[in-house]
């Protein structure tokens, strides 16, 4: 038997229920004008909707009563579906509440990425009523952590060194794997590398600092600072190429790290000197290709201070024979005519052999006026054959040149022998071939002229090309490796020619030993 309630009691209860109402409304109000989407669903396998905020039009573009009722698992994005069975990484668990990253199909077929809180209700008797879940798009953010994590797998993965540098302390905050594999440090967080360590003192103070200063003003720096490598790793070349200031552009725009981008050019270096050793090799064998082709002009050059000293010596012989008084100062002038001869030939042979040795590359400063005066006596006999005169306009300064002399002679024997040959089937009556020098601008531009009958277009274009020749009996690698030879000194080679009245060789080559392409 229920008994009535008092007035008080009654009162009471009006007052709760009415409180009641006014804090369902406060939610209500909470759950429409929530930015987030809220919904509630079945515990069933397929997450049935039993209700849903107004923000699921925003988000997902249904209306609340095109999806109550409905499977909500059939949206899920095929490879996010068993997250929260399989516990994926996007999946988190803490307090009772589930957060999970995924993606869902908007109604207009996209997918999108949500961030979903769960919670499971239960009843007293701990069986499951139904699931709420609170929702949001994360699409902007997930986004960006994925750019964020692609960009991290290209630094990572990268050929160039990658660190990260503080800019107080220089200490390096970060190695990608190449810089750890060339400087042999460990990537497990405990970096003990300071960037003054990877370079010597005067680097540091001329070049480093420089380029930390030119980023943090301009942004970022280009350049080459040669590192200094830690022990067991100082087989390996490397170097600094680019340096790039990050600023602090909410508060104070001051300098907040830099990424110092680098390249280990060990494998780069090695592949130089190969093809500088190729390039040396070549060279020495076009020198011994020339001398045999010179060989008839050579032995007779040399056979004519042989046969002047075979001369001298019959006719003193000869005198004594003939019990003729022979003085003291004709003997000694008679010696020292042999000795002049001897000499003569002695230096003709210490040409040959300092022009055919196989040598290392070598730099030295020498006067190219008197390279080119030398290779136009070493082919004074092959040119006197030829009826052909050499004149000379060399620049009255005397210039200097710091390069590998021999390759460099190398170069002007190849163009002057050109020269010499363009007459052989020319039947012009004044033979000469003319070779300038001059010096301007830091750099030196040596000359070689000939007054033959030209090269045509079609071969001028032709010509630097390796196996190309006019010659019979010529292998077209001449002019192929003197090209080779002054590019590799950071200079060019090229030819003119109107195609009926001569020839003009030039190289022109930097005085400064900067320029040189070789270490």
């Amino acid at each position: 038997m229920t008994l009535p309630l008092t007035t008080a009691q009654h009162d009471t209860l009006l007052a709760e229920l009415d409180e009641a109402r006014r804090e369902a409304e406060r939610y209500r109000l909470l759950a429409e004008q929530s930015t987030d989407m809220i919904s509630r669903h079945t515990p069933t396998p397929d997450w049935t909707y039993v209700d849903v905020s107004p923000a699921v039009e925003r988000l997902l573009g249904y209306r609340a009563a095109e999806l109550i009722g409905t499977p909500g698992r059939a949206l899920f994005h095929p490879d996010d579906a068993d997250n929260l069975i399989k516990r994926s990484e996007s999946v988190s668990y803490r307090g009772g509440l589930y957060t999970n990253v995924y993606r869902y199909r908007h109604k207009d077929g996209h997918y999108v990425w949500l961030e979903t809180t769960s919670r499971t209700i239960r009843a007293d008797s701990g069986e499951r009523v139904e699931i709420i879940c609170v929702s949001r798009d994360v699409t902007a953010r997930e986004q960006a952590q994925r750019a964020t994590r692609r960009l991290a797998r290209v630094v990572e993965s990268s050929s160039d060194m990658i660190m990260f540098c503080a800019p107080g302390t220089l200490q390096l905050t970060y190695l990608n794997e190449a810089a750890s594999t060339t400087l042999g440090s460990g990537q497990d967080g405990g970096i003990a590398i300071n960037l003054r360590q990877l370079v010597d003192a005067h680097t540091y103070s001329s070049l480093l600092l420089a380029g930390l200063e030119h980023a943090a003003q301009h942004g970022c720096w280009y350049g080459s600072i040669a590192l200094q490598l830690p022990p067991g790793k100082d087989s390996r070349i490397a170097e600094i190429r680019e340096i790039i200031a990050h600023r602090n552009h909410v508060e104070n725009r001051r300098v907040e790290y830099y990424s110092i981008i680098g390249r280990d050019i060990t494998l780069k270096r090695k592949a130089e000197d190969a093809a500088r050793r190729q390039q040396l090799e070549l060279a020495h064998m076009s020198r011994l290709l020339s001398v045999g082709e010179m060989a008839t002009g050579l032995a007779h050059e040399i056979n004519q201070p042989l046969a002047a000293i075979l001369n001298y010596c019959r006719g003193t012989l000869r005198r004594a024979e003939d019990g003729k008084t022979l003085s003291l100062e004709q003997a000694l002038q008679a010696m020292q005519l042999i000795s002049g001869q001897a000499r003569r030939a002695a230096e003709i042979i210490k040409r040959i052999r300092s022009y055919v040795k196989r040598t290392e590359y070598q730099r030295i400063e020498f006067p190219i006026n008197d390279s080119c005066q030398d290779v136009a006596g070493f082919l004074h006999q092959e040119a006197r054959d030829n009826q052909i005169e050499f004149s000379f306009d060399l620049d009255p300064d005397d210039p200097r040149l710091t390069a590998d002399r021999i390759q460099i002679e190398q170069v002007l024997l190849n163009l002057i022998r050109n020269a010499i040959e363009a007459y052989s089937d020319c039947e012009q009556p004044q033979r000469t071939v003319n070779i300038s020098s001059r010096c301007d601008e830091g750099y030196i531009e040596v000359t070689i002229t000939d007054r033959a009958k030209g090269v045509s277009a079609e071969a001028l274009s032709q010509l630097f090309d390796a196996f190309f020749t006019s010659k019979p009996s010529g292998l077209g690698m001449g002019l192929a490796i003197s090209r080779t030879i002054i590019e590799s000194h950071g200079g060019q080679l090229w030819a003119q020619s109107d195609g009926h009245s001569g020839t003009v060789f030039k190289f022109r080559l930097p005085v400064s030993r900067h320029q040189d392409h070789w270490p």
